[in-house]
């Protein structure tokens, strides 16, 4: 299914019963019923009767056939609701008294990452938190373009953002949309699907030629004053969340990809103090 298709099913009205849920995750994924019923040891006859709502599941049934399909916490809530049941998971904003260690670690991590960038982001990639190293690299930006919520995808291809010093841009921002498409097609969410869309629409330069044999990523190369910047990036989430907003988290950590990018952000932070 493509980015197009998800989104002409995601702006369908929603569907309300849980068999409707289950067929559309079930369909997102490729599977069959009879593979899922595979997964779930459970009959095919039987999911079968649970799609057309000829059966109806129980609570751990429809957390068991939302584990196979890998549905994510938020709308695992929305399937239990739809069969009648209460939500499983909390969704707590990251303040919330219970979430005060999941955020010092999250501190942590930024902290412990300079003197490289490091941010964290929400499932619609907007700014949550990050390191005093990205402030530097954001400078020359119109305020109007930082004003909250932060959304670190518009500003890696606005061209009054990121995108005007970017070395490699049709390679980062073909990175990154590939990386929001695999993401729309995994949660079919409709926010998602509109910031694929909207971004889709810059101007951005079709990828000239492959990248060099010896590249083992796509790295970011960001001119700054009279350098170029460059890093390469990984990602982290939350292994065993149980809160929704935790699973939909993540933090992007950035490393230099060469000397002189190490050295520039060791006198970057010995500048900050």
């Amino acid at each position: 299914m493509n980015a197009h298709a998800s989104a002409a099913r995601a702006e369908r009205n929603q569907p309300v019963h849980i068999g409707d849920h289950l067929r559309e995750w079930r369909q997102r994924r490729h599977l069959s019923q009879l593979d899922l019923a595979g997964d779930a040891e459970i009959s095919a006859r039987h999911l079968s009767f649970v799609e057309t709502g000829r059966a109806a599941p129980s609570r751990d049934m429809v957390l068991k056939l939302a584990e196979r399909l890998a549905v994510p916490l938020r709308e695992r809530n929305v399937l239990l609701v739809a069969a009648g049941f209460a939500p499983a998971f909390p969704q707590r904003a990251l303040d919330d008294p219970a979430l005060k260690s999941a955020r010092a670690a999250i501190d942590l991590v930024l902290k412990a990452h300079e003197p490289n960038p490091a941010l964290a982001y929400d499932r619609h990639w907007n700014l949550v938190s990050a390191n005093r190293m990205v402030a530097p690299l954001l400078e020359g930006i119109p305020p109007r373009l930082l004003g909250p919520p932060v959304n670190i995808l518009r500003l890696a291809f606005h061209p009054e953002a990121l995108a005007g010093s970017t070395v490699n841009l049709a390679e980062w921002c073909g990175h990154l949309l590939e990386r929001l498409h695999r993401q729309c097609e995994a949660t079919a969410d409709p926010e998602l699907l509109n910031l694929y869309r909207e971004l889709k629409a810059y101007r951005i330069p079709a990828r000239s030629m492959p990248l060099p044999a010896d590249n083992v990523a796509i790295p970011f190369r960001l001119r700054r004053g009279g350098e170029v910047l460059s890093f390469f990036s990984t990602t982290m989430v939350f292994g065993t969340p149980v809160d929704v907003t935790l699973s939909e988290l993540a933090l992007e950590t950035f490393f230099p990809a060469d000397d002189l990018t190490a050295r520039c952000m060791r006198e970057m932070v010995a500048k900050l103090g």
